[in-house]
């Protein structure tokens, strides 16, 4: 068995160990095709307004959509009394993280953030075997401080 064999075994057995990439599959946002349902809720609206059928590639209708859905408002926002945004852990780790691909060498993959606290709040990063070398690990760690005290002025953790 080739050296190269046994450092991929390695590699895929520590990574099945420590969990792989999980915390960001589970956060990830859902997929941009799904939309709303279309189904009406209950079979009164089923009888008042008949679905309508798409045009065959022949026809062409002008005609607006016979069912409008409601329009939906956007999250409101919710801030501090300071004006700081109140966020979960999974949202500020993700602005932590994008403020750290923006500097030199930052791994595509295989960083991982972790924002734990309260009030004064604080993120903590680690990284998969071999994402990055140690020296760039290094500097990625000292620059974090940096970051989450520049974040801690304009989010807040939501508890």
């Amino acid at each position: 068995m080739s050296d190269d064999v046994k450092d991929a075994g390695l590699v895929a057995m520590i990574s099945s160990i420590l969990g792989g990439n999980k915390r960001a599959d589970s956060v990830a946002p859902p997929p941009l095709t799904e939309g709303p349902p279309t189904a009406p809720s209950n079979g009164a609206e089923a009888d008042a307004a008949p679905a309508a059928e798409p045009p065959s590639q022949g026809e062409v209708s002008d005609a607006a959509p016979a069912i409008v859905g409601p329009v939906e408002q956007p999250a409101k926002i919710v801030t501090t009394r300071d004006g700081r945004r109140l966020l979960p852990a999974e949202a500020i780790a993700d602005l932590v993280l994008g403020e750290l691909r923006k500097l030199e060498d930052f791994p595509a993959s295989g960083a991982s953030v972790t924002v734990y606290g309260y009030r004064h709040w604080n993120a903590m990063i680690t990284f998969a075997p071999f994402s990055t070398n140690f020296q760039n690990a290094t500097r990625f760690r000292q620059a974090m401080p940096d970051i989450v005290f520049k974040l801690r002025r304009f989010v807040e953790l939501e508890i």
